[in-house]
């Protein structure tokens, strides 16, 4: 299996795939093809997330922090449970490619 293999080059809205889950733990990836958060909206997750950009680039907005952080490939950040934060952008092509690890009650 291959996290880059077979991914979408358009999409009207981003894709999700599960790719394991356990008890109070959850992994998937996500495909982004230009998409952001709505205006106004903010990720309230009740479970920790720890998310790893592959492919691609885009900006993470964390409640709190002065301006979005700008993600490359290679790139990765933790948010605490409860940790309010916004994708402010993603990069349309190629593809923006994260893994996402959801971790602790509620994953």
């Amino acid at each position: 299996m291959n996290l880059l293999a077979d991914v979408p080059r358009a999409l009207a809205e981003e894709q999700f795939t599960e790719l394991l889950r356990r008890p109070g733990l959850a992994i998937e990836r996500i495909v982004s093809t230009g998409q952001a958060s709505p205006p106004g909206f903010w990720y309230d997750q009740a479970q920790d997330e720890f998310v790893l950009l592959l492919q691609g680039s885009a900006s993470l907005q964390v409640e709190g922090e002065a301006a979005p952080r700008a993600l490359a490939a290679g790139d990765w950040a933790h948010l605490p449970a409860h940790r309010r934060h916004r994708v402010e952008r993603t990069q349309a092509e190629p593809p923006t490619v994260w893994l996402a690890v959801h971790f602790g009650p509620g994953a």
